[in-house]
């Protein structure tokens, strides 16, 4: 059953595949069912839990508006009650955010930490940050969030034969109630973890955008400091998972099996014929659209 009661409200969640615990979590704006294409190259050795955060797919907003801190806090919920004390996590953009937030609460519970395009601090300090907080939320304020992922999907996915990718995420962004996307983006504003990093035990890898939104300076940083591995790939923007599905689940499979990392001439975004050939038929965002509403 793909709903978890968590008090006052219900978190969507959908499992594939069978092995070792992998939960992988989604970036704001998204929901469970954009990891499709890593749960298909993953499933076959991992047991893959994929949740909506709340406000996000189809779970619950929350009551008591919107935390990093209180995701982190839902998903453990979420794993106890699968019985599930140690996991490995993968987060993209917000969601490593909500990663880092797990793994600093629980240290030795999470062996295995993958962040793609996340920084450990999003407060508005810097001119960049600022623009990208604000701008973003005068966009939806003044057009509406229909309109305004238009924009958002253009920028993210720019190239002429990215078209499919472009009207798939603005559908998929243009669908997300605006408050839950400006709450979530405002509580990313708020959160930082730079001063308790150093309480993780992870194995930790990060994966960066060469042409991302956020600083790359800080994310070489956060991997020097987290004693990590950091993949920075060539061409891609923020939607990395999407943009270069080939390079995210080859570096993933090798990071959570132990293996050596694809070599660096191979940390490339998908080109145009890699593009035509990827598929969401029978994948887990058919299972996220039809998800039954149970609870579980």
């Amino acid at each position: 059953m793909p709903f978890f009661r968590d008090a006052d409200r219900a978190i969507h969640y959908l499992q594939r595949g069978h092995g070792e615990p992998l939960m992988l979590i989604h970036g704001l704006g998204c929901s469970g069912a954009d990891w499709a294409f890593q749960v298909t190259a993953l499933e076959h050795r991992y047991r893959i839990i994929v949740p909506d955060l709340p406000g996000s797919g189809h779970s619950d907003p929350p009551q008591g508006g919107y935390s990093i801190e209180e995701f982190a806090a839902g998903l453990w919920r979420l794993l106890d009650h699968l019985g599930i004390s140690r996991i490995n996590i993968v987060g993209f953009s917000l969601g490593g955010a909500v990663a880092l937030e797990m793994s600093a609460s629980r240290p030795h519970c999470v062996p295995k930490l993958a962040l793609i395009n996340s920084l450990a601090t999003y407060r508005p300090h810097s001119w960049r940050k600022c623009m990208e907080i604000y701008v973003s939320a005068a966009l939806v304020y003044t057009l509406g969030m229909p309109r305004a992922a238009w924009l958002m999907a253009a920028r993210l996915f720019p190239e002429s034969w990215q078209r499919a990718m472009r009207e798939h995420a603005a559908l998929a962004l243009g669908a997300v109630p605006a408050t839950s996307y400006l709450g979530m983006g405002l509580a990313l504003a708020r959160w930082a973890i730079l001063d308790r990093l150093d309480r993780l035990s992870s194995q930790v890898l990060l994966i960066a955008a060469e042409k991302d939104y956020t600083p790359l300076d800080e994310k070489v940083a956060l991997a020097k400091q987290l004693q990590g591995q950091i993949v920075v790939v060539r061409g891609s923007r923020h939607g990395t998972p999407f943009d270069s599905v080939e390079t995210t689940n080859a570096c993933l499979s090798a990071f959570l099996a132990d293996q050596p990392l694809p070599p660096s001439t191979h940390w490339v975004r998908d080109d145009a014929a890699l593009v035509q050939t990827l598929s969401l038929a029978g994948s887990i965002a058919d299972e996220h659209a039809m998800s039954p509403l149970l609870i579980d």
